[in-house]
This record gives C-alpha cells, structure tokens and sequence, in this order.
C-alpha cells in the first residue's frame, strides 16, 4: 500500500545540495519517487507501507550533513544571534568552525616562526576535518548519479593543491567554500522563515465555549419545574426528573483554553478584543471591527457582525466575537495560503530551467577544458606543468578553474529572488501561484478587468421596478418602495426565477423581493442563457428575464424586432418602452426586462457603483508601466461607458457574452503578447484561462479565489495589484542583474586563472562571494511586504 511522507530539510545551503539528497534518498528501499524543494526546504517522499523506513531516511540525511524536522512541528522563528547560534550548532558547520580554527592556527604557528611541518600539520587536520562533509556529499553526488556537483569539485581542487605543495591553499578553499555555503544557508533560512512565520500568526490555543457535561456535582439532582432546553432534554430521557447527565442546567456554559488541533467543526470558541483569531468560522454573536491585514493586506479594519466569515489569523479589535468553527486548523484559509505558498516557491520560472540546463553543460565543460588546459600546453608547448620558481603552472591554473566552475551563484540567483518576492507578496494578501506567473507578472503589458464585482462593489441594489400599465409608465419612480400590485408581482415572477442564479444581478433581486415580504413562488426547468438572462416556469407560465438585447431577437420568445408595435395590455408602444429603458441606461442603470410569456411585464433597474479604490488602483498601474486598460463586460454600453469613464478606463467593450470576452482577451493576447485578466475566478473561468495571466479577486469569495486563476488577491479591492505589478517587475530585474552578475565574475576569474593572475584563494572568495551578493540581492526583495 503506497504511503506518504514529508520531512522539513533544515541546514539545505544549496540547490545541488538539494539535488543529491532527492536522488540519493530516492534509491534507499521502499521510495519509490522522492522531491526535494530547495526553495521552502521539504522533501516530498513517496513509498512501499512496510518497506519505508522513516528512520533510514533520517539517517542518511544526517549523514549528509543536514537535519530533519516534522512539518507538523510549529515553527520556531529565530533572528540575530539565535540563528546564527542555532546554525553554528549543525554538524557541518561545526566541523568547518573547528577546521577554521586550526588553519587559524597553522597561519599563527608561521607568524611565531615555529617549524615548517607544525604549520603543515595545522593545515593538514584542518583541511581533513573541513573536507569531510564536502566530500562525503560528493561522493555521495557521484553515487546517486549527479555527476560533478559543486563538493566534487572543490574536493578535487582541494586535494590537487595540497598534491602541489600549496598547503595552505588547500585547507583554505575547502574551508572558505564550507564557509560561504554556511552563510549561504543563513540567508536563505532568513527568506524561508518569512513565509513561515505567517504560520504564527494564528495562535496555537483557542477559548472553547462549552456546557457543562455529565456533572458529577449535580449527577441525581431534582429537576425544577422551570427547565431550560437542556433540562427538558434530560427529563425527557428521565421520567423521574431527576438529571442524569448530558449538559448541565445548573452550571451553564463554561470556557476552556484547548489547543487548537483539539476542536472539532461546529464548536463555538470566544475571541476577546485584541485577540487573533485562531480559526476560520462564523460569527454566531458580538459585533467587532476586524483587522484582516494579515490575511488579505486590507489596510482597513473590516465591520463583523453576526453571520459574517472571519479568517485564522485576523484580530479582532473592539468587541468580543463568538464564533462557530467552519474549517479546522490544517484547512483553514491561512493554512491553505501557506501551502499554496510553499507550492508556488517551488514551481520553477523559465528563466530558472534554462539556467539549470546551463549549469548541466557549464560545469562538464569548463572541468573538460581545465584537464586540457593543465595537460596541453606542457605537453604541446614543453611549458611547466607544476608551479615554476615565479607565477603559477598549468596544474595550479586548472585547479584555480575547477573552483571557479562551480555554478552555485547561476543556480541560486533565481530561486532565493522568487522565494522573497512571493513570500512578500503573500503579506500583502497577493497570491503568486508560481515562479513563472511572477514572472508572467512583471512583463504584463496589458489588463483586462470584468466589470461586476471587480471595478464595481459586485453588490448591485434595485433602484426602480416599472410595469407597463398605466400607473407606472408616465414616470419612472425612483423611490422603489412606492409600487403598484402589478410591479410586486412582476418583482416576485423575477425573483422565483432569478433565485436559481447566483449571478450578482439575480441576487439584488432576490434581497428586494425578500426585503418586501413579497409572496415566493416556486421555479422549474430554469433556463440560463449567458450573456442575456434566465427564463424558467413560474405557476405554469414562462418567466424571462433579461437586458434589452435578448427581447429584440427571436430567443427572447417576443419577436419585438423593430420597436414599432404595440406592447399588449397597454397602450404603451414598444418605441416608448425603449425610449425609456435607453434613459435608464443612460443614467447609468442597469436594466433587466422581465417577460411572461409573449408578453412584456415591464423591467428592473439596478445600480452597481464603482468601488473607491478602483480609480486610484487604475491610475496606480499607468504609473507601474501599464500601457492600456480593458473593461469587458456583459452589461449595456451606456452603464459601461459610464462606469468606464469615471474610472479612466482606456477601452471599453460592452454587451459581450463570455465567448465574445474569451475572444477580446485572445485578440489582445494576440496584439500585445503580456495580457493579464482580472475577474471572480469563477464566471470569468474562460477568459482568464485564454490570458497570459489570470488574476482572480479574493474578499468574502477568498477561498474560491485561492482555487483559481494564476494570482488571488486575498482583499476585495484592486488596491494590491500595482504593488503586485511593480514587485513582479522589480523580481524580473533582479533575476537578470543577479544572472548576469554570476556571468560575469565566472568569466573574469576564467581569463585571469588562465593566464596565471588568478589564485585558488581568489577563485574562491570569488565564486562564494558572488553566491552570497546573489543571494542577499534577491533578499532585498522580502523588503516589499513592509
């Protein structure tokens, strides 16, 4: 029976680091697929139930150097000299602090003039116990397959100089290189903790409110006459009234401190002002205002009150909240922006596959062209081999380029940058859900927004209900509460139809015909006809309703085609009838005709205003380098237009259906290549799909958010997505600074070892010191969630 495991890798300085232990870990018995993501440091194992050997594994991590933690383990944030503590303490480390010293030595022992082979036994020990780890992990690199890594490498150049004489060289590179991948392995647990830490921001232990069950004080007690329901439940269990357990009537409700991996769904638990809240649920009683800027990045404390959802991790600030459990500890939405997150750092970008298909012939290359460097020219030319009385031989060169080959510096620009740049995205409520849509983010040219509920609140409210009789159609009333019998009808034969569509429209007009007690009618064989409207049968009579188009053509069933007959039961023409629709769309409404049968009941105003942040946002992206904006809906081109021009939208397109939006997104993929679309990352499915990046809008909708598209903005405003733009694109620059920059000091010290200016102490310092400026280059990036 296959089983799964998953172990936190802690100590993993290197992406070849990370390379060797998936392969070798992959050839122990019973695992049968093994991944290691260097990135968030976990290690995916796949095996046989009764063949894997959890405590093999652990073994030969260790072996390697590394240490294992359990995920399921709370992490344990450490800064400053903790961690440096902490890191000082692994065994590899350790042995290369200890090597350290006896070099130290070796160079003191020549300073004080002792003799000769007192300095070179220093140098030997210390350059034996640092070599021990980097060759084992060699060794243990050429045995799982990988070929030359980076231990390989610099054992080899290690043990040629100490061949040649040049003693203190030898330890010194392997000491430096042990060195430079400590540190390296200290920056990059400082990036891998800023997405871990976001696993505190829920606290570990809830208040449980609970009833007092089975109290053994009161166990046999009389009844009293004035029971509550927990005492009737008992006396009906009881003939004799007597209480014999379940909750107690007399103690009541209690609270209990539990952890929160003891609660259960459906417990009731208390959050107190300034308290985090430990799990997702509902508010059941209290009222509060709700700090969600841990989750979603909204700046402003959001109003909670009862039946509103509030997320693991948000603090509450004013009122006491009771608040029943919808999602336990492992499945709430912070648990889940976590993994996402930790599985977004581990998807490469493209630029990072092909620097890793570089390395894969760049380092088989220059170890190829520095054996021919050592042995050519004293064979060829007659020029010396081992190191003459003044500069260096062809041996010491090649040796001097064996160091320099290391990739190490090319194979980590990418990833600590991705890492740093999601991880800060993620604190300000943007999800990123790989390196290649971080990179798709800071190219994007273009965007696309749909309308309802992205540029717009997405909570229309009904402004005006107008039937065609007499009473009505002379004006059009905008005080909705003053209608006639005829207009309640209409809103009620709307409502039982539109009550089967969870479209923002359908439910403006079910909360009005709710709001008005208006009597509920029961719908079937409901029909949705996207882009137009919804019909369906409401007491045996065909109820339509839809946009203006829809009853201008043959599918609406009322073949009103060219606006010069006459509407039934009214003398009202069809000429009049648009003439007043197309008022109301100029005014910026939204109209909804509603039909029963082949004849025309009347139409459906509602208002769906701009959110305020949505122009700001808007200006915010031309600033970011946004060339056009696009605002594709399904409404009718005045309310568009409108809504279009109070924003700044550069380009508007109304009345399409989603296949006609799936087509706009293609042509403009088509003319610009880097097209984002925005939506619900629900009804937009097609058109976010078609686009170079889909982005999908979180708020109440978070958890469908987190399911969909490429980026989920955790809030329910744009306010997010020029940051988002300008952190991708900041990301992008440092990616390539940081690639060129490894380039270009490999290809320096390769000219300078060849032509002997060039020593092993500079190739190294060089090729460490190229990783650790790569490193904290992309680091600067964690910087934007502040």
């Amino acid at each position: 029976m296959p089983i799964h495991l998953e172990l936190n890798i802690t100590g993993m300085d290197c992406a070849d680091c990370a390379l060797t232990l998936e392969k070798g870990v992959g050839k122990l018995e019973g695992v049968t697929e093994c991944r290691v993501n260097f990135a968030t440091a976990k290690m995916n194992i796949g095996g046989v139930e009764g063949l894997l050997d959890e405590a093999e594994i652990e073994k030969y991590v260790s072996g390697m150097g590394y240490g294992v933690a359990e995920v399921s383990e709370r992490p344990v944030i450490l800064s400053g000299w903790r961690l440096a503590w902490k890191a000082t303490r692994r065994p590899r480390n350790l042995l290369a602090l200890i090597g350290m010293i006896l070099v130290l030595s070796a160079f003191t022992a020549g300073w004080l003039g002792l003799p000769e082979p007192v300095q070179i036994g220093f140098f030997t020990i210390g350059g034996l116990v640092g070599m021990y780890y980097p060759a084992r992990s060699g060794w243990m690199a050429l045995r799982s397959g990988q070929g030359l890594d980076m231990n390989v490498l610099m054992t080899i150049a290690a043990v040629g100089a100490y061949a040649i004489g040049e003693y203190g060289e030898a330890a010194t590179v392997i000491l430096l290189f042990s060195l430079g991948e400590a540190l390296e392995g200290f920056t990059m647990e400082r990036a891998r903790d800023s997405i871990r830490s976001l696993m505190l921001l829920a606290p570990p232990e809830a208040t449980v409110i609970q009833s007092c069950m089975d109290c053994e004080e009161h166990l046999g007690r009389p009844l009293g006459s004035q029971t509550g329901n927990a005492q009737s439940d008992v006396l009906s269990k009881d003939p004799k009234g007597l209480y014999t357990g379940g909750p107690c009537p007399w103690c009541g409700r209690h609270e209990q401190v539990l952890p929160v991996e003891a609660l259960s769904l459906g417990d009731l638990i208390l959050v107190k002002p300034g308290e985090r809240i430990p799990m997702d649920g509902v508010v059941c009683s209290g009222r509060s205002a709700v700090d969600q800027s841990p989750i979603t990045g909204e700046s402003i404390p959001v109003e909670k009150n009862i039946g509103a959802e509030v997320f693991a991790g948000a603090i509450n600030q004013e009122g006491a909240l009771e608040i029943e459990i919808t999602h336990l500890a492992a499945d709430n939405t912070l648990a889940r922006l976590i993994h996402m997150v930790e599985e977004a750092q581990s998807q490469k970008t493209p630029v990072q596959r092909f620097v890793d298909r570089f390395a894969r012939v760049y380092t088989p290359v220059v170890v190829i062209g520095a054996v021919l460097i050592a042995a050519l020219p004293p064979l060829l030319f007659g020029q010396s081999f081992l190191d003459p009385p003044e500069g260096h031989g062809w041996l010491y060169r090649a040796l001097a380029m064996l160091v320099i080959a290391c990739p190490c510096a090319l194979v980590i620009a990418t990833p600590v940058t991705v890492v740093s740049a999601i991880s800060a995205m993620a604190r300000r409520g943007v999800l990123v859900k790989g390196g290649a849509f971080l990179e798709s983010l800071g190219g994007v040219r273009v965007i696309a927004f749909d309308k309802t509920g992205t540029l717009t609140h997405g909570r229309p409210e009904l402004t005006t209900v107008a039937c065609i009789d007499e009473c009505c159609h002379e004006t059009r009333p905008r005080d909705t509460a003053v209608t006639c019998a005829h207009c309640n009808e209409m809103l009620a034969l709307a409502a039982a139809v539109e009550s089967r569509s969870n479209h923002p429209l359908a439910r403006a007009i079910s909360r009005a015909a709710q709001q008005r007690n208006l009597p509920g009618f029961e719908a079937s064989e409901v029909e949705m006809l996207p882009g137009r409207g919804i019909r369906g049968l409401v007491a045996g009579k065909q109820i339509t309703v839809g946009n203006h188009d829809l009853f201008h053509t043959d599918n609406g069933g009322f073949h009103v085609a060219d606006c010069t007959l006459y509407l039934r039961r009214s003398d009202v023409t069809s000429r009049d009838f648009c003439e007043r629709i197309e008022a109301e769309e100029s005014a910026g409404q939204t109209v909804m005709i509603v039909g029963e049968d082949d004849e025309l009941r009347g139409y459906i105003t509602v208002s769906d205003p701009p959110r305020q942040s949505s122009q700001k946002a808007l200006a915010a992206l031309k600033q970011v380098g946004i060339l056009r904006t696009v605002m594709l809906t399904g409404d009718n081109p005045n309310v568009a237009q409108a809504v279009g021009s109070a924003l700044g939208v550069d380009d508007v397109r109304a009345g399409l259906l989603p296949e006609d939006k799936l087509s706009a997104v293609q042509a403009l993929v088509k003319e610009f290549e880097q097209v984002a679309m925005v939506g619900d990352g629900i009804n937009d499915a097609p058109a976010l799909a078609a686009a170079s990046l889909g982005i999908a809008m979180g708020g109440a909708g978070a958890t469908q958010a987190l399911e969909t598209a490429d980026v989920a903005l955790m809030a329910d405003d744009l306010t997010q997505l020029p940051v988002a733009i300008r952190l991708g694109r900041k990301a992008l620059r440092t990616i390539r600074f940081n690639i060129w920059f490894a380039l270009l000091i490999k290809a320096v010290f390769l000219a300078a070892a060849f032509f002997g200016l060039a020593t092993m102490w500079m190739a190294v310092f060089a090729d460490m010191g190229a990783s650790l400026i790569v490193t904290l280059n992309g680091m600067r990036l964690l910087r934007g969630s502040q």
